[in-house]
């Protein structure tokens, strides 16, 4: 059964966290960057790793590990920064994702992406979009825009402290 919304062959770039291959639709790459210092900025969440200079702009650098709930892994000359372009409602946001190593673009069709496994209600799989089908291995198609909510994405743009956001999260569930 394939996944709604996806119905032509697709590339996506592969990455590795945790031993685990990921997927990210190419046209919502920018550019692939060896990790470098990054400058931590105080009272930032625990998955943001903190800022880098690209040309000029400030852009915010996420640790994906660390943001999707596992364990936080050893930097190594593979690990890399994937400049990424994200859409929240209007507005877009350029940011890295730390992953530990790049792999290849790879080409999926569409009868060879399923859809995200149901596990419940109490947990959001809603930023994955598909799971990719390829050599009996399966690969974690991510709907970056959905990665992050909007008031992560405020708050990484200066607009809410990490208390108001949690205030917001808090209650939005209630």
């Amino acid at each position: 059964m394939a996944v709604s919304g996806i119905t032509e062959t697709t590339q996506y770039l592969t990455f590795i966290l945790n031993e685990e291959t990921f997927a990210i639709d190419i046209s919502k790459v920018r550019e692939v960057l060896e990790y470098t210092t990054v400058t931590k900025v105080p009272r930032m969440p625990s998955y943001m790793d903190g800022v880098i200079n690209i040309r000029g702009s400030v852009v915010p650098v996420v640790d994906l590990s660390v943001k999707f709930g596992m364990r936080e892994f050893e930097k190594t000359v593979n690990t890399c920064v994937i400049i990424v372009e994200v859409m929240i409602g209007k507005t877009q946001t350029v940011l890295g994702a730390v992953v530990d190593s790049v792999q290849e673009v790879m080409e999926l069709e569409a009868d060879k992406i399923e859809p995200a496994p149901s596990i419940g209600t109490s947990l959001d799989t809603n930023f994955i979009k598909g799971m990719g089908k390829r050599d009996e291995r399966f690969t974690i198609i991510l709907d970056i825009d959905k990665v992050f909510s909007s008031d992560e994405m405020a708050y990484m743009q200066g607009g809410l402290h990490e208390e108001d956001a949690v205030e917001q999260e808090l209650a939005m569930a209630v």
